[in-house]
């Protein structure tokens, strides 16, 4: 277990070797650390995301005190009022309702609307990375394309999206395990500070709608069924911050994954048809959500192992997606893997809602790349970010060859 260390640089760097030693000693580990229980395999971690003794919370049928779990701090409940009320961290049936009305308005005829937009804006910003000969991948195209979708599909004004990527990256630092109070507090304040201007934009939609994604959440009803103003904001946040974070990163890791391959960036170069499965086999190859955790609501039972209730087990998504039972030669990237059931987007009730979305962003930053850009080159190796669940560069300079 030594070689699992979530904090260590060298595992951040390169996690799958040690996830190949964690699937060849079992299924299931315990993690003192973190006092989780780590499920590597890809057959597990499947069934464990379908699995309904298993919870993304536990307050809908116990207490704190019924778990053996303290109470997060008073001052930490603004982070935890906005995340509690979103569909991430719900269970049924506020889950099943807050979903069916947010799949009222976030339609898949909504996201396909939005493609020549997003095709446009990709070329934009590839066009302005061409023209000063490079940049930083991240800050120049991978960040500002997605976080400008969803805040267009949100119908956030232009004017006022400055604040969303530091205020998102500052909520998802609570993601990380063990987070320290410096990120808590970071978190506290941009869930304030976030929730303040949704619920300004709320109010202004309800007097005047328009043709966007916070009117038609204003709008949904089912049975005169409503969501409530937190739902909505929650709803917002998580849209954005899901929308954007696993893009961003996908994109940088993605793009890094194939300068160290040049024979398949060579490949891809040649044959753009290859852009869809290239996006799924880069969302395998580097996975930008490694972990995701789960409660245990009822005692279950893995290879004879049985995890009580009250416990937490992390499903290890970067292993499943290198688990050879399931993706014959994990550790080479092939941008023609056909039969590829990677878990990037997670999987049952919790399938994320913005794949559709994602899939869009990625495809079209990626044809725009390599049809303006076709001698781009990594200019410098990038630095990693301090983090493990959500896996990312500091950046990516990259110059025209």
């Amino acid at each position: 277990m030594a070689a699992f260390d979530p904090w260590d640089p060298d595992f951040l760097a390169d996690p799958y070797p040690s996830y190949a030693d964690l699937r060849a000693k079992g299924r299931v580990h315990y993690y003192e650390p973190t006092d989780q229980w780590l499920v590597p395999h890809h057959a597990d971690v499947s069934a464990l995301l379908r699995e309904r003794r298993l919870g993304r919370t536990y307050q809908h049928r116990f207490s704190h005190e019924d778990f053996h779990r303290t109470p997060p701090p008073a001052e930490h409940e603004p982070f935890h009022t906005l995340n509690d009320h979103g569909m991430l961290d719900l269970e049924p049936p506020d889950h099943t309702r807050i979903r069916r009305l947010v799949s009222k308005a976030f339609t898949p005829r909504t996201v396909e609307r939005l493609k020549p937009y997003v095709d446009q804006l990709a070329g934009e910003l590839v066009e302005q990375l061409v023209e000063k000969g490079g940049g930083d991948l991240l800050s120049d195209v991978a960040e500002p394309l997605p976080v400008a979708v969803i805040a267009e599909m949100l119908g956030i004004p232009e004017a006022d999206r400055a604040p969303l990527r530091p205020w998102s990256a500052d909520i998802c630092g609570m993601y990380e395990l063990n987070p320290p109070e410096d990120v808590a507090r970071k978190a506290v304040q941009a869930s304030v500070e976030f929730s303040d201007y949704l619920r300004e934009l709320i109010a202004e939609r309800r007097t005047r709608p328009g043709d966007d994604l916070i009117s038609g959440l204003i709008a949904a009803h089912d049975e005169g069924d409503r969501l409530t103003e937190q739902e909505m904001i929650s709803t917002c946040v998580l849209l954005l911050n899901a929308g954007h974070e696993a893009t961003v990163n996908a994109t940088v890791n993605g793009w890094y994954a194939l300068f160290r391959n040049p024979g398949e960036l060579e490949r891809l170069r040649a044959d753009h048809s290859l852009v869809p499965t290239a996006v799924e086999e880069l969302m395998r190859y580097d996975t930008p959500l490694q972990l995701f955790e789960r409660w245990v609501l009822d005692d279950i039972e893995i290879d004879g192992t049985t995890i009580p209730r009250g416990a937490e087990i992390a499903m290890l998504f970067g292993s499943a997606n290198h688990d050879p039972a399931v993706f014959p030669h994990p550790e080479r990237l092939d941008l023609t893997r056909a039969d590829n059931p990677h878990i990037s987007f997670s999987a049952g009730i919790h399938y994320c809602i913005g794949a559709p979305l994602a899939r869009i962003e990625l495809a079209a930053s990626m044809t725009a790349l390599l049809r303006k850009a076709p001698t781009l080159t990594l200019a410098t190796e990038p630095g990693r970010k301090p983090n493990f669940v959500i896996r990312g560069l500091e950046g990516l300079r990259v110059e025209l060859g």
